[in-house]
């Protein structure tokens, strides 16, 4: 099956698509929210099609509720289902996340305790989306703001233990995090030194938000501003020590023009390019 170039993606919206298409930019893919394309016809559909003539594109789905307690919603599973029949990107990616309850969309994507329940629970999971969609997805480590009490694994060892049960891969930003790690007060380079780097398939990037609050800085993962330094830092480190991988720059709200948007698209490009330079070397 196809897979994403080891290059640098952006986050598709459609007020970008005239600039595409005019400019053509060297650019390795580019992803979308699965939910915003799931109608039967129209323009989302067209300009997927348009989209895919000249770039790899992944699919990001974010209603799924992977991690939530009750079944899969199966409608929602049968148009994710037809929208990759018809598109036939050569990406899947889910959240470690979960954003329904009892047949309502909460509209967000909310942590979970990491027990031998949640555990078995997120592998069926993963193991009928597999089954469905005929390939393998990518699951991505979240944003969190919290801990749980009830918690008894570790996110890294809990995501790799993922991969070994079902054989998914992950998707890995690197934002989420630096996010995680200010909010809950640990060190993100020892959290990238356990996370199961041979299962990432793509990378993520993106902006936050900085709240102050009495106890301590609270960070936001906004995908609404360019992304930070500390984070830019952070995967130079893991392109060095992985090499390169997919990568895409996020940003869904206040969204910028394309210019702007390609700019930060470069400076992946130009990190994901220094293993292949001192190769060379």
């Amino acid at each position: 099956m196809p897979q994403l170039p080891a290059s640098a993606g952006l986050g598709f919206k459609a007020q970008h698509l005239p600039d595409i298409l005019a400019t053509r930019p060297r650019l390795g893919f580019f992803e979308v929210h699965a939910e915003n394309h799931m109608g039967a016809g129209g323009r989302p559909q067209r300009d997927l099609e348009r989209l895919h003539a000249d770039y790899a594109l992944s699919i990001h789905g974010v209603g799924l509720s992977i991690g939530g307690a009750g079944p899969l919603d199966a409608d929602h599973l049968a148009r994710l289902k037809a929208l990759v029949d018809r598109h036939q990107p050569e990406s899947f990616s889910e959240h470690l996340a979960w954003s329904s309850h009892g047949g309502a969309y909460l509209n967000d994507l909310l942590p979970l305790p990491y027990t031998p329940e949640t555990l078995s629970r997120v592998a069926e999971h993963i193991e009928q989306v597999q089954a469905v969609l005929g390939r393998r997805m990518l699951l991505e480590n979240p944003a969190t703001y919290l801990t749980f009490a009830d918690s008894t694994i570790l996110e890294t060892d809990f995501l790799g233990e993922l991969v070994r049960r079902t054989g998914c891969g992950l998707l890995l930003d690197v934002n989420n995090v630096f996010v995680s790690a200010i909010n809950q007060g640990f060190d993100p380079r020892d959290y990238l030194a356990r996370f199961p780097m041979a299962a990432v398939g793509e990378i993520h990037l993106a902006g936050h938000e900085a709240d102050r609050l009495p106890g301590g800085p609270l960070l936001i993962d906004s995908h609404g501003a360019p992304v930070a330094e500390p984070v830019w830092a952070l995967y130079a480190e893991v392109i060095a020590a992985i090499g390169p991988r997919p990568t895409l720059i996020e940003w869904d709200n206040d969204v910028p023009d394309f210019a702007t948007l390609l700019a930060e698209a470069g400076r992946a490009a130009a990190i994901l390019e220094g293993p292949r330079h001192a190769l060379a070397g």
